[in-house]
């Protein structure tokens, strides 16, 4: 068909405000008898109310190949095929014309060539209000706690850009958990981002869940919880704790399992974001947003990029690390109408904190905590390692010079003791000065002080669980600097909260 043509069809279709056609189709033949030429045109529409209709052309694991020859959908645009389109497809890439490349969110079994998809026309969305709290649920917003479904709920896409350096707050403040070692060492910035690091088995589902017991019971807003590739029985232990600790009714949960394939686990953290967005755009909400773990996105994000095709690149890892977090970590933020906190449990792997997945998640923190597998071998419980842990908010600006010193004494104190260590190891204590002495006394009973009984395992440890005030954990730390108690026997200060317990402890 002539250029001059097709322009002429679309401007007489827009101006009489009809849908736009799919297809033109142009055939001219010549009449032989009177001499004259002539053109048929054929426009073939498809109305609103229908769906872009295209068919399975490869399958490759969670990798589907969709041709459409009618409209190309548009990238992040959720496709349903199969039975009843049970199976869930979301488009990454656009390989041509007619064809784009979608990874799979649901279980692609007896799916086949030459199925019919779906085009939905909008990307995935998931449910946002009040209706959500208390509630968990899957990554496409379906409920899944076996409890009534959610109807009439105002329904938003996942993929959101985050808010403009315009928009954002510039103001710091602290947000108190109630943890000795955190608030000390390495406290949290309202609206910021902390990471947990740690290898297997060292605490960090545990630090996540007593965070939630504490500052959900303590402080008004919002808790919003997301698994990213955990074990599913810690989806129904969490929820059953919280159930019980009166915490569920100011939470939501969101949940991609380690049993659901790639695609769900990377796409269920910006559900969850969505979610946490709503709280704090549109009510006006603190959200404290905690994520376990955030290495299972990256480990789902290399899932994605190797079933696709794409080049690996260092250890591994798919090309596009650094902005497929970035996509993620930047929509974490403090607006003027409200704060999304974030702490999240990142898994080191081999406890080797140069790899790719652990390098790119410390550059997104404004709170480092990191956990020690030896310190969780000698007991001390949690296991943060208080050299290697920081954060940008202690600083006397803002948190004040009383806490910046005695964090910094805190801190002098352990590395000297560690430097000590080996000396005390070949030839024993005796053999330091008394100086020297003095130092591993302070620092020994530091170490012990630093940590604390859980709300979340007193079943498990016999002690009852300890809420320590910043206040309280300051004052005593500085009893111990100025060697008020070091005369006390270690085990004194072990598993207790504030300085005060030490004399009750000693009198029995």
């Amino acid at each position: 068909m002539p250029l001059w043509a097709t322009s002429v069809i679309w401007s007489l279709l827009s101006a009489n405000n009809i849908v736009a056609p799919n297809r033109f189709t142009w055939h001219s033949y010549f009449d032989a008898t009177h001499g004259n030429e002539y053109d048929h045109i054929m426009i073939e529409f498809v109305s609103p109310g229908d769906m872009n209709i295209g068919s399975v052309i490869s399958i490759r694991g969670s990798v589907v190949d969709v041709k459409f020859p009618i409209q190309l959908p548009a990238i992040h645009n959720e496709l349903r095929t199969g039975d009843d389109g049970e199976v869930v497809v979301e488009v990454i890439t656009q390989l041509n014309r007619e064809t784009v490349r979608g990874i799979a969110l649901t279980p692609t079994r007896g799916l086949a060539r030459g199925a019919k998809v779906r085009d939905s026309g909008r990307p995935l969305s998931v449910p946002v209000g009040k209706q959500l709290l208390g509630r968990m649920f899957d990554v496409f917003g379906q409920v899944i706690d076996r409890g009534d479904k959610i109807d009439e709920c105002e329904r938003r896409s996942i993929h959101n850009k985050p808010p403009t350096l315009t928009e954002r707050s510039t103001q710091s403040d602290l947000f108190e958990t109630g943890i000795k070692a955190i608030d000390l060492l390495a406290p949290l910035e309202r609206g910021g981002k902390a990471g947990l690091f740690g290898g297997a088995g060292v605490g960090k589902t545990v630090l996540i869940t007593e965070l939630i017991h504490n500052v959900v019971g303590q402080h008004e807003g919002v808790s919003l919880f997301c698994g990213i590739g955990e074990r599913c029985r810690e989806a129904e232990e969490l929820y059953r704790e919280m159930k019980q600790a009166n915490v569920l009714k100011n939470t939501v949960m969101i949940f991609g399992q380690m049993n659901e394939p790639p695609g769900a686990r990377f796409r269920v953290g910006h559900a969850a974001l969505t979610m946490a967005e709503y709280f704090r755009d549109d009510l006006r909400q603190d959200v404290l947003l905690l994520i376990d773990n955030i290495f299972r996105f990256v480990q789902a994000g290399t899932e994605v990029s190797g079933l696709m095709g794409e080049l690996p690149s260092r250890v591994g890892y798919q090309p596009t690390l650094a902005s497929d977090l970035a996509e993620l970590e930047e929509r974490i933020c403090t607006t003027p109408a409200g704060a999304i906190t974030s702490v999240q449990a990142v898994y080191v792997p081999a406890d080797d904190f140069t790899d790719p997945s652990a390098v790119h998640t410390f550059s997104h923190l404004s709170t480092s905590i990191v956990l020690s597998r030896k310190r969780a071998s000698e007991g001390l419980y949690p296991a943060i390692d208080p050299l290697q842990s920081g954060s940008k908010m202690l600083m006397p600006p803002i948190v004040g010079e009383r806490h910046y010193q005695i964090a910094q004494d805190i801190r002098r104190t352990l590395a000297q003791y560690e430097e000590l260590k080996d000396i005390i190891a070949m030839l024993g204590l005796e053999e330091l000065s008394r100086e020297d002495r003095r130092t591993v006394n302070r620092a020994r009973r530091l170490e012990r002080f630093l940590t604390q009984p859980f709300f979340t395992t007193e079943q498990f440890t016999s002690h009852s669980g300890r809420l320590v005030s910043l206040e309280d954990a300051l004052r005593s730390c500085e009893q111990i600097l100025d060697d008020k108690f070091h005369d006390v026997p270690e085990q004194a200060l072990y598993m207790i909260g504030n300085i005060d317990e030490v004399e009750k402890r000693v009198a029995k």
